[in-house]
């Protein structure tokens, strides 16, 4: 598999659809961690893009994690350098600019659910188990599973998957807040590709300044961000997209963003 190869991208539209290729579990290698890390910087550059999907390829795995075989003979420089590579890529897909959608189509493991947990949004098939089972092997999520878990459904649930081990299923996993949606088999792509096609009616800048203060809701006292979020939209003014859109609106037209 070559970093060319491991993860498939196509464009629809404003929307990059990423899927995670490499048979049969679809697992992170160092190669394919440093390719996602490229494309997303890539993305960031095109002002055409606005939101991205991650899929698997097939219908039995979104990504089962790492390859435990990279573990095996206890090298920790190797592990050293594997969470190097998981921390940059998954760090730098949560930086994304624009809107990211996990569209989960199988088990989701270990760094397989981490890498659903570093996008803004999640969609499940309803067949799909989630897991973070690192502590089963002796080893721990090291790709932001327990902070973006715990963010996301508190510090019981993420105690409950992490700790005891427990693997849930689609509808445990809407119920508490780590997925927004349950659908079909077969469904979650397009489902995903459908939400992103919402997020091409927003403004794009509106969109990235936006998801900035709410990201910024995990670690900022509220002091500092409801400030920052009146500074935010102050810095709005001036740009083609803010004129854009009010003046879209008042005329009962469809804005035409420019992304500037």
């Amino acid at each position: 598999m070559t970093a060319q190869t491991n993860i498939l991208e196509h464009i629809i539209g404003h929307t990059a659809i990423l899927t995670l290729n490499n048979p049969p579990a679809n697992t992170w290698t160092a190669d394919s961690l440093q390719t996602l890390k490229q494309i997303v910087l890539s993305l960031n550059q095109r002002k055409d893009v606005y939101a991205l999907v991650i899929t698997g390829q097939g219908d039995r795995f979104f990504s089962a994690g790492a390859d435990l075989n990279l573990f095996a003979d206890g090298d920790k420089e190797k592990a050293a350098n594997m969470a190097k590579h998981f921390g940059e890529a998954f760090e730098t897909l949560s930086a994304f600019r624009g809107v990211s959608i996990a569209a989960i189509n199988g088990y989701a493991m270990g760094g397989g659910l981490e890498v659903a947990l570093a996008c803004d949004l999640r969609i499940a098939e309803t067949q799909v188990k989630m897991a973070l089972p690192e502590a089963t092997v002796g080893l721990l999520p090291c790709a932001g599973g327990t902070q973006n878990l715990t963010a996301l459904v508190g510090e019981g649930w993420a105690k409950r998957m992490i700790l005891c081990g427990e693997r849930i299923d689609a509808a445990t996993a809407e119920k508490i807040g780590l997925i927004e949606e349950v659908v079909e088999q077969g469904q979650a792509l397009d489902a995903a590709v459908a939400l992103a096609a919402k997020v091409a009616k927003q403004s794009p800048g509106s969109v990235s300044a936006c998801k900035t203060l709410i990201n910024a809701g995990r670690t900022m006292p509220i002091v500092e961000a409801l400030p920052l979020e009146r500074e935010l939209f102050v810095d709005l003014f001036g740009s083609e997209d803010q004129a854009e859109g009010v003046n879209a609106f008042l005329q009962k037209r469809a804005a035409n963003w420019k992304n500037s």
